[in-house]
């Protein structure tokens, strides 16, 4: 099946900001969903480069207005390529080849069939929105969107017949009401056409910026005109007839809820005008605010998405952006809740899983998995209706739904490893076969939840399922790989933690996804001392330079005895989150207890049989009813996640210098 989706080209008069994101992360979910469903899609997305206010920015910059504009075409598709967006095809408004015979062929018909016609407008004119406001439509006597008074402008120009398409756009939405998504736009859209429509100049004279009218080489086609007919001039419009026909129409256009009424009155009554068949939908997504401001260069809210992608790497903001926004609805966005839901969704839940499932793999299974089980019934269960609600809600464009969907999954699956836990079954040589299976059945609801996963988290998504068994490329698979399967045997891979918690804010830097020959997360900045009985919980200090005063002497480090231990045991205390209780050998008559702020970054078991490095001679500290005889170290950034040093293949006892 065929299927061709569109955004919005973007004006090039600044570089995109989080709110122009939003879109095209949206949108690549739906354009990934459909490929993974095995639909023959195509993605187009595209830059409007024929605004006076582009040509503005370029001579404030004493640059060629085309010069400028390849410049942004290469900022925009860095941002994309930041966010990993896989666009099919990327079009310009200043792209001669395609679109300037594309926008004359369309004026040339619609003016054939009498819908075009000269005459003298007079009226108020946003700059910013490079638009005629009616009167009706002014706040104050203000533009509502950009806030500022409209120029008032008379000239002579070309009209499209706009008011011939009233009764025509009437009886679409009421013969296709899906044509218009979701139905707070819809409902606008119907009282607005309901209200009357004028016709609207579709040229300016005496200006050279923009593509010259084929029946009036002195005006050019005005800018809302000329970039509508950027969906067709991609695929085939007045310069190849065969490709037209085989991808048009879109079968859906996603867009600002700002431009609805362009895409949804004034482009279907074009199309009509020139006989060319119709979208198949309009979707009119909400606005992205920041601390619930929109986000403007005068107000200096502007958030760069790669400063959040370079952060924590791409991944993390598509999640945050498709599951915290309802789609069609407005959404806020804080680097305080980015970073919270980051380590509740990925550290804390998701990261933690794939972790404990890997970690007690290969403990217990040197990773190697059998299939031919019966599966545990409840879990499977929960990954059929999460299969079947996620695909409902992509169909819909119920992109948060369809996430939360794959999350419900995810939150099943910890509760069942935790009910179920391994860790006391290994004890138990008779249990050996329901541990297999407790295994399988967890890693097998790990890469049915990433599967679904896919579109939302590329490559995170890729690298789980790498680390579950599936070792087929991204692309290959389809949203059937998604059932419930029990047959293939698992090869299971653990290569180290996808997404370290963040303690501070803003005080970790995480690259995207590790490869799967990549063993770690990025490497940590400094050393710093687990948090323990010993140490109380504290903001790292910023690092300053060392003064006399502050150099200790040989002599004085000299008094820290470090060993290598080994843990025998480990277990959570109840009445803590930091804390796990150790049980190690230091090469001493008898093991020691530890009490070490590991839990949040380590389960229990995926620490028993690691070797450590502790400093042995701290004085025993009362602490929790116990006493802790040590202080485990770990490497830490800035105070983020705990990360066991490894000191292998030195015996326990052994002295660190």
């Amino acid at each position: 099946m065929k299927y061709f989706l569109t955004t919005a080209i973007d004006y090039v008069n600044s570089r995109p900001h989080l709110g122009t994101a939003y879109e095209k992360i949206t949108a690549d979910v739906i354009a990934r969903y459909h490929r993974l469903k095995g639909d023959d899609t195509w993605f187009l997305m595209g830059n409007d480069e024929h605004s006076q206010n582009v040509f503005k920015r370029a001579q404030e910059q004493g640059k060629d207005p085309l010069a400028y504009c390849d410049e942004m075409e290469q900022a925009f598709r860095e941002t994309w390529a930041g966010l990993d967006i896989s666009f099919d095809d990327f079009i310009r408004t200043t792209d001669r080849r395609r679109h300037f015979p594309a926008v004359q062929a369309m004026a040339q018909a619609c003016l054939d069939n009498g819908d075009i016609y000269e005459g003298t407008y007079e009226g108020h004119y946003c700059v910013g929105c490079e638009e005629f406001k009616p009167e009706k439509d002014l706040v104050e006597g203000l533009c509502p969107i950009h806030k500022t008074k409209p120029e008032w402008i008379r000239e002579k120009n070309w009209f499209f017949r706009l008011s011939k398409y009233q009764q025509p756009l009437l009886d679409l939405y009421a013969r296709q009401p899906s044509f218009i998504e979701p139905e707070v736009r819809r409902n606008e859209i119907l009282r607005f056409v309901e209200g009357g429509l004028e016709d609207l100049s579709m040229s300016r004279a005496g200006q050279s910026w923009g593509i010259p009218l084929p029946f009036d080489p002195k005006s050019v086609v005005y800018v809302w005109f000329d970039a509508l007919i950027n969906y067709a001039a991609a695929v085939g419009l007045g310069w190849d007839q065969a490709r037209f026909q085989s991808r048009w129409p879109a079968d859906l256009h996603i867009v600002g809820k700002d431009i609805t009424r362009f895409h949804c009155v004034i482009w279907p009554a074009m199309l009509m005008s020139a006989k060319l068949p119709l979208p198949g939908q309009v979707f009119g997504h909400g606005w992205v605010f920041f601390k619930g401001e929109r986000m403007s260069k005068s107000l200096g809210n502007i958030v760069d998405p790669l400063d959040a992608a370079k952060r924590f790497g791409p991944d993390p903001l598509r999640l945050y952006l498709t599951k915290e926004v309802p789609y069609g609805a407005d959404g806020d966005f804080t680097w305080e809740r980015f970073e919270e839901k980051y380590n509740a969704d990925l550290a804390n839940n998701l990261g933690n899983l794939v972790n404990r499932v890997a970690s007690m793999s290969e403990r217990y299974r040197q990773g190697q998995l059998p299939g031919s089980h019966a599966a545990f019934e409840p879990l499977a269960t929960t990954a059929e209706a999460s299969l079947m609600a996620y695909r409902d809600a992509m169909e819909r464009l119920a992109l948060h739904d369809a996430t939360a969907a794959a999350f419900r999954l995810i939150s099943a699956t910890n509760e069942f490893v935790a009910s179920q836990q391994p860790w006391a079954l290994a004890k138990d040589p008779a249990r050996a076969g329901q541990l297999t299976g407790v295994l399988y059945d967890a890693a097998e609801a790990v890469r049915i939840a990433a599967v679904l996963l896919l579109p939302v988290m590329p490559k995170s998504a890729a690298e789980i399922l790498h680390r579950m068994g599936d070792h087929r490329p991204a692309a290959d698979l389809r949203l059937d790989d998604a059932r419930w399967r029990t047959a293939a045997d698992k090869q299971i891979l653990n290569t180290g933690a996808l997404w370290p918690r963040i303690e501070d804010k803003g005080a970790i830097v995480v690259s995207e996804t590790p490869t799967p020959e990549t063993s770690t997360p990025a490497a940590p900045a400094a050393l710093a001392n687990v948090v323990t009985p010993e140490a109380p919980a504290a903001a790292a200090p910023a690092a300053v330079a060392a003064t006399p005063e502050a150099y200790i002497t040989i002599d004085d480090f000299m008094k820290v005895e470090l060993r290598v231990a080994k843990i025998l045991a480990a277990e959570r205390l109840p009445k803590s989150k930091k804390l796990l209780k150790l049980s190690v050998d230091a090469g001493e008559p008898t093991p020691r207890t530890i009490l070490a702020g590991i839990a949040e970054s380590y389960e229990p078991e995926a620490v028993v049989g690691r070797s450590i490095v502790i400093v042995a001679n701290l004085a025993p500290r009362p602490m929790m009813g116990l006493v802790s005889q040590g202080m485990v170290l770990a490497a830490s950034l800035d105070g983020g996640p705990a990360m066991l040093l490894n000191p292998d293949p030195a015996v326990p006892g052994t002295r660190v210098r």
